[in-house]
């Protein structure tokens, strides 16, 4: 197994954990935003500063989650806060947008180590 394999497979790992503890919590869902992003489109959107072109996207190491609560959509970075915390917890490595210099509170991504 590759390196990048071994990363996507923890990755898609946590990524199950972390939905698992939002459905602990009555009231909590996701859906998913985007999980996969061609390097063509992340050209695009570093072009239009909507993000960068070597996307953690573009490996299948990064996800948007979008989060309910109540059934009201969660747009804030501090909505995603509880989530964030958890998902670092769950393995060196795992990194929360909502602590990037620009907050991206819906993304959570897998580095490479």
């Amino acid at each position: 197994m590759t390196p990048l394999v071994r990363a996507q497979t923890e990755f898609a790992h946590d990524v199950g954990q972390l939905i698992l503890w939002v459905y602990e919590h009555p009231g909590w869902t996701v859906t998913f935003g985007e999980a996969q992003r061609p390097p063509e489109i992340a050209a695009i959107y570093a072009s239009q500063d909507r993000g960068i072109s070597k996307s953690l996207h573009i490996d299948r190491l990064a996800i948007d989650l979008n989060l309910w609560i109540d059934g009201i959509w969660q747009t804030t970075t501090e909505a995603h806060q509880p989530l964030g915390a958890y998902w670092e917890s769950l393995r060196p490595g795992n990194r929360w947008g909502g602590r990037f210099k620009r907050p991206d509170g819906n993304h959570y991504e897998r580095n490479l180590l």
